[in-house]
Formats: structure tokens, C-alpha cells, sequence
């Protein structure tokens, strides 16, 4: 299964709140959700959090599921993304700020039903490894040593790695190695998680393995289109 998550940002003259009822309540039901191949599909909106200065570097992001590389393959040259999802793009999405990563999931703790969680938030973290260390090794930190500590977290209710794919790194760099989802009952239970002593102690080990300047964190109100049915 392939999971892909798209981060996008509202094109000039529109306000966030204006994009992200777009993205759910328009783009979504009328034109993504129509792409055949696509077997689960949600929407995030960026909820405002912590000391955040400046316009943000994306206000939303889509969750997207695809069986097969074939499958992603179709979608791409469907008349369905072709003639409408990638035709509404301008309408709402500064494409020339969107980044997608294609990643598959490593589910660490499986929380389940967090969609009918009333105020449920989950905390999305892009991640470029440190330089110097190869793909392996990054994901090795990450699984074995940085993931235990995140684990301790308090109120953690889901919480996954999804690492970018092997085969984007047969054509390039990809821009991010990967991408970390954590889920929580709402914003203060993720507040409370971040002030406590065990997320000190997790954060510690981040310059361990990861580039800083590249660690773009969003906490986030998701909203389902497609789903869910159980794909990670």
C-alpha cells in the first residue's frame, strides 16, 4: 500500500480558512474523491499551535491511499485527476508550494477509531535525515532508538513512521525522508504532551539523526472523504 501525503498552501489572495473549506468541503468531494484508484482519502487542516510566527509553510494536507505502484500509475493519467482534481488546482492551491512525499507506513502504536474522537488532532512532522548518514541508518535511529522514547509520550493515542520510498531515491533526493503522525484525544492533550519530560528527553535525540533545519512540524484537524477502512 502506498501512502502519500500532499502538503499544500492557499494560492495568493485567499485567507486559510477560506483554502482549507475548499480543500474538504469542494476539491475533495467533487473532484479528488472521483479518482478511481484511490482506495482512502482524508483531508488535515493546520490548526493554530504554539508560538508560530509568520505565515505558515502549508495550511492543509491529503492523506492518500493506492494499492500498487500500477495503480498510482493509472490515477496519474486518469481523465478524473487530468480533467478535474488537477484542473481545480488553481482555484484554491499555490501549486508551486506543494510537496509531496510517497512514503509506507511502519505503524507503531495501532490507537484505532481516532476519527470519532470529537476533538481529535494529530501532530504531522516532515523529517530530513542528518547528513552523512545513509538512508538505512536513519531509519534504523529512528525505529530503534528515537520511536521508544516518542512511545512514552503521554496521551499518545496512534503514532506512525511513514518513510519515503525506496524507489524515489533511484531518481533523486527526495526533499523529505519522511514523515511522523501522532494522534491525540485534542489540542491541549498534544500541549500537555509536548511540555512533558519524556517529549524533553525524545527531542534530545532529534540532532541525533535528523537535519534541524529541515524539521517542519503541523498539528492538524483531520477530515475523511474516503474512509477510513483500516489501510495505513
Amino acid at each position: 500500500m502506498i501512502h502519500q501525503f500532499i502538503f499544500a498552501a492557499p494560492k495568493p489572495g485567499m485567507t486559510e480558512q477560506e483554502f482549507q473549506d475548499y480543500w474538504i468541503n469542494v476539491h475533495a468531494v467533487k473532484y479528488a474523491s472521483k479518482i478511481p484508484q484511490i482506495k482512502q482519502y482524508s483531508v488535515s487542516a493546520r490548526l493554530p499551535f504554539g508560538d508560530e510566527a509568520g505565515e505558515p509553510l502549508w495550511s492543509g494536507l491529503a492523506d492518500i491511499w493506492l494499492e500498487t505502484d500500477a495503480d498510482q500509475l493509472a490515477s496519474m493519467q486518469s481523465k478524473e485527476l487530468i480533467d478535474g482534481a488537477r484542473r481545480d488546482e488553481p482555484n484554491w492551491a499555490a501549486f508551486w508550494r506543494t510537496v509531496v512525499v510517497d512514503t509506507e507506513a511502519h505503524i507503531l502504536k495501532d490507537g484505532g477509531g481516532l476519527e470519532t474522537v470529537k476533538d481529535g488532532v494529530k501532530l504531522v512532522t516532515l523529517v530530513k535525515r542528518k547528513p552523512g548518514l545513509t538512508v538505512e541508518e536513519f531509519r534504523s535511529h529512528a525505529r530503534d532508538v528515537h520511536a521508544p522514547l516518542d512511545l512514552k509520550l503521554p496521551g499518545l493515542r496512534r503514532f506512525g513512521h511513514y518513510y519515503a520510498r525506496d524507489g524515489l531515491y533511484t531518481v533523486c533526493e527526495p526533499p523529505f525522508d519522511g514523515v511522523s503522525c501522532m494522534w491525540f484525544d485534542s489540542p491541549e492533550a498534544a500541549k500537555a504532551a509536548l511540555a512533558s519530560p519524556e517529549h524533553a528527553a525524545a527531542a534530545a535525540d532529534l540532532p541525533n539523526f535528523l537535519e534541524m533545519k529541515y524539521l517542519h512540524g503541523l498539528l492538524m484537524k483531520e477530515y475523511w472523504t474516503i474512509g477510513p477502512i483500516g489501510a495505513d
